[in-house]
């Protein structure tokens, strides 16, 4: 399948769609999520056209995959749930309802989570 570069996080990328950012480098964009689940709710994006982890993971330079998992430690520093904990949920395809065609990874805390999955 084609990237979708109408995807909402490609307009966000584009600046066609504003957001707030937490954190930004050369290879990545953090930014609150519109709809949070947690007290903290980030998604952090590459900046580069990867639909998700298993094509990140075949496709994307040392240096943009060093660049996404640093960035998960500078938004959970900013926003000061390093201590506390946090959880990282990354969704790949239709199975784990993978909403958007862009890799993204969720970085929810700021409160007691719960459990992961329901029976």
């Amino acid at each position: 399948m084609a990237y979708d570069r109408e995807n909402i996080f490609a307009k966000i990328l584009r600046g066609e769609i504003p957001c707030e950012i937490v954190h930004e480098d050369d290879h990545v964009l953090a930014f609150e999520d519109i709809n949070p689940q947690a007290p903290v709710h980030v998604l952090i994006i590459p900046k580069g056209a990867y639909e998700n982890m298993t094509e990140f993971a075949k496709k994307a330079s040392a240096e943009a995959k060093t660049a996404f998992i640093e960035a998960v430690g500078t938004v959970v520093n900013l926003k000061r749930i390093d201590k506390t904990g946090y959880r990282t949920i990354i969704n790949n395809g239709e199975d784990s309802l993978q909403e958007v065609p862009h890799l993204h990874v969720h970085v929810l805390g700021g409160r007691r989570l719960g459990a992961l999955l329901s029976t």
